[in-house]
């Protein structure tokens, strides 16, 4: 079974390789400004595993109570976690041990609590902040992040944490709002921001943006990191 496994996941991964390099062919990029995160929600540390024989470096959860039991059981591996799902201040504490990544950061009040947990465990935590494309002024998104204009604050406040770094700005194609149905436009938005941002803060060039559906329009829009759970690891389980 594990050869079997073995061979659906290259064969997926050889796949979307082949996208992601049609898609920086036809956008006039080169290859390697596009880094591919696997998103292994929902799936066993035995694929995770099997990925990092493949070569991939970089993957992604979205709920702590999966994640930290994955994370350990991989921890040999030579894997950059990424967290990408709303997290919660009373999750900070073990995220902050085994993700090198949080893609999700959208108020201040988590700041503080990824700074001091960060700092308690000794590690630099790269944080992206999650811009909602759905949101108004003031408001979180429906599926999390912060309105744009939110942004210059929570980059301030993630430069001057200890034991953090402003690495960019991560976005999920919106369901609702004048973005809706429109993925190639909202990921130029977050390009504009990605712009502002880096005019304040040079370092923090990433762009997370794209997914299985979409990730040619995300890498056409211009961004660095595609976040690909379905078109490596197959349509998802359901959850009980």
């Amino acid at each position: 079974m594990t050869d079997v496994r073995r061979a659906q996941l290259s064969d997926n991964l050889a796949r979307v390789e082949d996208r992601i390099a049609a898609a920086c062919a036809a956008a006039g990029r080169a290859r390697d400004e596009v880094t591919l995160i696997v998103v292994t929600k929902t799936y066993p540390a035995s694929d995770v595993r099997l990925l990092a024989e493949l070569g991939v470096r970089h993957v992604a959860e979205n709920r702590d109570q999966d994640a930290a039991p994955k994370a350990a059981e991989c921890a040999d591996l030579p894997l950059t976690w990424h967290f990408v799902g709303q997290l919660q201040t009373n999750k900070v504490r073990s995220v902050a041990r085994y993700a090198g990544m949080v893609q999700s950061v959208d108020r201040l009040r988590l700041v503080t609590a990824l700074s001091k947990e960060a700092v308690r465990a000794e590690r630099e935590l790269g944080c992206l902040i999650q811009v909602a494309l759905d949101a108004e002024s003031g408001r979180q998104g429906d599926r999390g992040g912060t309105a744009p204009d939110a942004v210059p604050a929570l980059a301030e406040a993630i430069a001057g944490a200890q034991g953090l770094r402003l690495d960019g700005v991560m976005t999920v194609a919106p369901l609702s709002g004048p973005y809706a149905g429109r993925q190639l436009a909202a990921f130029e938005r977050l390009m504009e921001i990605s712009t502002d941002l880096r005019a304040t803060h040079p370092a923090a060039n990433m762009v997370s943006a794209g997914m299985s559906a979409d990730l040619e329009d995300a890498i056409r829009a211009g961004a660095t990191h595609v976040r690909v759970g379905t078109a490596v690891l197959g349509v998802r389980p359901r959850l009980g």
